[in-house]
């Protein structure tokens, strides 16, 4: 165990994934202490994907979540490293398309 590690961690949150706005994605989306992993995963594909963690679905919620790097809409399994964020403050792990203000899909996390 590194010192570095955080004493607390949070419970690990798992959500699958559906498509909205009329997109497909799919996949399972797994939050724990280290990292957002997406299994299974795949979606249709955009110019500007990334993935998000936040409140909601709407723009509003994206615009005042966290965004965790760009994700690959063909790549199964994808991790992304959470750098200090508080998970536990959000409910929804999203793949936002930056470039057409687009939600593609959600998971929401339990």
């Amino acid at each position: 165990m590194s010192p570095s590690q955080p004493a607390m961690k949070a419970a690990d949150k798992t959500g699958m994934f559906a498509g909205l706005n009329g997109k497909e994605v799919s996949g399972t989306a797994q939050v724990s202490g280290s990292g957002v992993m997406l299994s299974g995963f795949s979606s249709d594909e955009g110019p500007d994907l990334h993935v998000y963690l936040t409140n909601g679905t709407d723009e509003a919620a994206v615009s005042a979540g966290k965004q965790l790097g760009a994700v690959k809409y063909d790549q199964k399994s994808q991790t992304f490293a959470l750098n200090g964020v508080d998970t536990s403050a959000y409910s929804t792990v999203v793949i936002h398309c930056d470039k057409a203000k687009a939600v593609f899909g959600a998971a929401k996390l339990s």
